[in-house]
């Protein structure tokens, strides 16, 4: 059959995906349909089946044409098989460690890569009448079949959402004239599964036959990302010459997030310059800021992965290896791979750099496919990877039993983080073996994270607190109920300032607090008092005063802080008077 033949109308297809798509959301619904009728199973085997149903039915609707339509079901069936089978490993959602997720975004985007390779396959072999090489792939077909799939599935998403607003609507119509059947339907899982499985097939079904109109919505779509190339590039390079004048010092200052912000700028750089590029020395920009943008943006992406692989290699030398960093890793290494590519690209033919730049697009798109599809399977485990760098701190002493991050080595970590706790209670120090055997104990992960948050926020507040009139040791008692009670002194930062007023041995404590950096705020005062079962509370009056006139609150508040600071502090026993309505105090003190 002649290639264009398959690109003819193929009213069959629409009516047929329309059915499949209904049968494929009716099955979705029984399979993930929890006994009683309520909520979603979590059987890990009904929702993987219910997986490759929605999985394999969406890939054969996407990729489907008038031949080789046993290859299109093939391929279907295996993208099917790969993702169930990462939701079967990893359990229902509710089950999920940390690295859960990552394992499955890692099939998608495999599935999501080879798609477009064996739809060029199979096209190539329909052409020649042979299979071709990976090497061989022609990369105006993948590029054009990439991006087509990604508009297909978005449109017909969009399409989903018409269908099912326009469903509710004439619901809502008949209903005024009291016929509710549409209405109760509409409230009814499986139709709403046959509704929208029919919608998303019919939807991909005609749109497969209007192919000018999807390929006139993917050069809109690229012609939106190739305007902004230009201008990311050159905020990209003014960065990177800022980070000359500045280090990389206050990169991580500013905050933990760098290597995800870094790395989304590699992604924007990435996905940008190749808007620009196009798929063949015709559809490239001829705009000179625009062919600009996109030598910049190449340019960008080494240096900026290089930052992140430092930003992350520090972290890792800090606190040791977790899950997530070294899903980072990872990443950061496909982004170096691009960026070499494309320097290596830019320094054969410069300003011609697209030329050997897109069919290392297919070398990198192939390669990261293979390596996306090992990383969803159980055979890497960076759990246990993360496990043994942080019991190999504890043991080193790199960290303390008291600060050590029980709750991620026990929740976060996969079953070699479970395991690794419960060697440590029965082996290692005894600090380490109490620590252990309390994790556990303990029936959640947030119990576990909130020891080690009460920890951190007791360290933070030994260090800004002044103790007066002696500077001793507060009692752990009362040191809690502080920190409860929150106000100035209860927070977990370094903005404020903490005086207690405590007498060792005594049963009442003064707290005071302020702002630091603030002339005109007044002290929050709080009185605490220890109960005869040995556990500290605020009292709970607090009278209202009247504030100061204006003119006068700066210089008030100025003075309340120095006579603090000389421990000018005391509690004494108020007369006061203020107007009661029916036995409730109404307004301010006046005398």
């Amino acid at each position: 059959m002649d290639v264009a033949e398959t690109k003819a109308d193929w009213p069959a297809r629409a009516w047929g995906l329309a059915l499949l798509g209904a049968a494929i959301g009716l099955g979705i619904h029984l399979l993930t349909d929890k006994a009683g009728g309520y909520g979603m199973t979590d059987d890990p085997l009904r929702l993987a089946a219910a997986t490759f149903l929605g999985v394999a039915g969406l890939s054969f609707a996407v990729v489907l044409e008038r031949v080789r339509i046993g290859w299109s079901a093939a391929f279907a069936l295996v993208a099917g098989l790969v993702i169930a089978a990462v939701i079967y490993w990893n359990g229902g959602p509710g089950r999920w460690e940390a690295d859960d997720g990552w394992r499955l975004f890692c099939a998608v985007l495999a599935v999501g890569i080879a798609g477009p390779l064996f739809q060029t396959i199979r096209d190539g072999a329909l052409e020649a009448g042979k299979g071709r090489g990976l090497r061989a792939l022609p990369y105006p077909a993948v590029h054009d079949h990439g991006w087509t799939n990604v508009v297909l599935v978005l449109l017909a998403l969009v399409f989903v959402g018409v269908v099912w607003l326009l469903a509710w609507l004439l619901a809502s119509l008949f209903n005024l004239i009291g016929i509710d059947l549409l209405q109760e339907l509409l409230r009814k899982d499986w139709f709403g599964w046959m509704m929208s499985g029919a919608a998303m097939g019919a939807a991909i079904g005609l749109l497969r036959d209007h192919d000018r109109v999807v390929a006139m919505l993917q050069r809109v779509a690229m012609l939106v990302l190739s305007v902004l190339a230009p201008v990311l590039g050159a905020g990209l390079l003014i960065f990177l010459i800022a980070t000359l004048f500045t280090g990389l010092e206050p990169l991580w200052a500013a905050t933990r997030d760098t290597t995800p912000i870094l790395l989304s700028a590699c992604a924007g750089a990435l996905i940008l310059a190749n808007a620009v590029i196009g798929d063949s020395p015709e559809d490239e920009a001829r705009n000179r800021p625009l062919r600009w943008g996109a030598l910049a943006l190449a340019f960008a992406i080494l240096p900026l992965a290089a930052i992140a692989a430092v930003s992350t290699g520090l972290r890792v030398g800090q606190y040791g290896l977790t899950p997530a960093r070294l899903w980072a890793l990872t990443f950061i290494a496909f982004a170096c791979a691009v960026g070499l590519a494309y320097w290596a690209a830019l320094a054969r033919r410069r300003l011609a750099w697209a030329t050997p730049a897109r069919p290392a697009n297919i070398a990198l798109a192939i390669g990261l496919c293979a390596v996306m599809l090992l990383l969803s399977t159980p055979i890497v485990s960076f759990g246990a990877l993360s496990a043994r760098s942080q019991v190999a701190r504890l043991e080193a002493g790199k960290v303390s039993p008291e600060r050590f991050d029980w709750a991620a080595l026990r929740y976060d970590f996969g079953p070699a983080g479970k395991a690794a706790v419960e060697r440590l209670a029965k082996s290692g120090t005894p600090a380490i073996r109490t620590a252990a055997a309390r994790t556990l104990d303990e029936k959640d992960r947030w119990a576990l994270a909130q020891r080690t948050r009460d920890v951190d926020a007791k360290a933070a507040f030994a260090g800004r607190v002044t103790v007066l009139p002696e500077k001793a040791p507060l009692p752990d008692a009362l040191v809690d109920a502080i920190l409860r009670e929150g106000g100035g002194c209860g927070r977990n930062d370094d903005r404020g300032r903490c005086i207690v007023r405590h007498v060792g041995g005594s049963g009442e404590a003064v707290v005071l607090s302020w702002r630091a950096g603030c002339e005109a705020c007044a002290i929050d005062a709080a009185y605490f008092v220890r109960g005869a079962d040995g556990k500290w509370e605020a009292a709970a009056e607090r009278w209202p005063v009247p504030p100061p006139p204006a003119e006068a609150k700066k210089a008030q508040a100025t003075a309340e802080r120095a006579a603090a600071e000389r421990g000018e502090i005391e509690v004494r026993q108020v007369t006061r008077r203020q107007v009661f309505v029916g036995g409730r105090p109404v307004g301010t003190v006046f005398e």
